[in-house]
């Protein structure tokens, strides 16, 4: 059913200023960057297994004043993701059958700001009431997709996980595996660390799904997205490019998994809480 993410959503206050901040973190420049008519910025960076597009309202639209309202609301963070599909009309036709409640297709276009080329592509979306109240969309593109740039071995090349947490485990694993469709990879629990760990796989990166093992378990609370870890491949670089440029990082320290490196960025990501690692095969 799905082959991949497609992309994460950050939204972000203000385009420039959100758009410097993961240029500085990522090491790279964004891919793609348009203002569309209806008033939404947005900028696109494309990694090799996904992409993180940044969203910020722009100018005087209702849907700018909508977004504003999102971040006076919700604060600027992660949003938003969104499934790859190779078949867009028979997934939309599974996620029916499955009472997911998928919305119309529609199309999309997107024009660069620079360069002008125009890229296309198909999505629907599944309320987030059908989806334990994370946003989920679900996106078949079709024309002009930008190709991931080669970066030097302290920047992000790829997106390793991502992770949701969720008061009732149970409940994840059906939407992301029995609904989804999404290959499971690991299901433990860790009372050393607190948490009951669940890992989907799909695409080349990790949905990790993470119940506190202290939380009561909740069938009717919702899920939320918590962070992001960026795949580098020298950790030492990478830790010494973001000191240097101000981030507030820890120390280089040995990663849970064997042969990893990590360390983590503390603050100034637009309230994402963000890891970054070294030692994983793409």
């Amino acid at each position: 059913m799905i082959n991949g993410v497609d992309h994460i959503v950050i939204l972000a206050p203000e385009i420039e200023a959100g758009t410097a901040v993961y240029a500085a973190l990522l090491g790279r420049a964004p891919d793609w960057q348009a203002t569309s008519e209806a008033g939404i910025a947005t900028a696109l960076f494309q990694l090799g297994n996904t992409a993180l597009e940044l969203v910020a309202p722009a100018g005087d639209t209702p849907a700018a004043d909508h977004l504003r309202e999102r971040i006076t609301s919700e604060g600027p963070g992660l949003k938003s993701l969104a499934f790859r599909s190779g078949d867009l009309a028979g997934d939309h036709r599974a996620l029916s059958r499955l009472a997911l409640a998928p919305t119309a297709i529609e199309e999309g276009a997107s024009r660069h700001a620079a360069s002008g080329v125009t890229r296309t592509w198909r999505r629907f979306r599944c309320p987030p009431e059908h989806t334990a109240g994370v946003r989920w969309f679900f996106v078949e593109p079709v024309d002009g997709a930008p190709e991931p740039a080669e970066v030097p071995l302290g920047s992000v090349h790829a997106l390793d996980h991502l992770v949701i947490n969720t008061p009732n485990p149970d409940r994840a694993m059906a939407l992301y595996g029995a609904k989804l469709g999404l290959r499971l990879a690991l299901d433990r629990s860790a009372p050393e660390w607190g948490v009951r760990l669940i890992f989907f796989r799909t695409g080349g990166l990790t949905v990790e799904i993470a119940h506190r093992l202290s939380q009561d378990e909740d069938a009717a609370g919702p899920d939320s997205f918590w962070g992001l870890t960026w795949r580098v491949g020298d950790i030492a670089a990478a830790h010494a490019r973001l000191a240097g440029q101000g981030f507030n990082v820890s120390d280089v320290r040995t990663g849970r998994r064997a042969g990893t490196q990590v360390f983590t960025v503390r603050d100034g990501t637009l309230n994402v809480p963000t890891l970054f690692i070294s030692g994983v095969a793409d």
